[in-house]
């Protein structure tokens, strides 16, 4: 059975670096009405700040302009939250290789590819969809006091 939805957001913020922690903020304030334990906000806001930072360094890379970041988080009755990232870019080729700790996309082999394996290793359920030049999204549910 499912649980029951008490609240639900909805948001849009353009994909600058500058609004990882405002997304983080924003998210982890929504969920704080689950009353989480201060260990399961913080894991909360590293998933938030690894999937918001993915957008902004890969999604829109070729892309003269920055995008968007479209984000969606629910609240349910059983104190769990789903939150769904997504970004309309330049989209994944290959999700199993980027779930590989270390692997990175990043020419200038800058970043540490560890977000994907950290967002799942936090997350209670995580999935990653992507289709190329259309985006991906991000799909988490976190549960508090399991």
């Amino acid at each position: 059975m499912k649980s029951k939805t008490l609240n639900k957001i909805d948001i849009k913020i353009p994909a600058l670096s500058q609004n990882e922690s405002l997304a983080r903020q924003i998210l982890c304030s929504f969920a704080s009405q689950l009353d989480p334990t201060v260990e399961e906000i913080g894991d909360l806001r590293v998933i938030i700040s690894e999937a918001v930072t993915n957008c902004v360094v890969h999604a829109y890379r070729l892309a003269s302009t920055p995008g968007y970041i479209y984000i969606s988080a629910e609240l349910f009755e059983n104190r769990s939250v789903k939150i769904r990232i997504r970004d309309t870019g330049c989209g994944i080729e290959d999700i199993e290789k980027c779930m590989q700790p270390f692997y990175t996309t990043d020419p200038a082999g800058e970043r540490g590819g560890m977000g994907f394996p950290i967002m799942k290793e936090l997350s209670d359920k995580f999935k990653v969809a992507s289709i190329l030049k259309k985006g991906t999204t991000i799909t988490l549910y976190k549960k508090f006091g399991a």
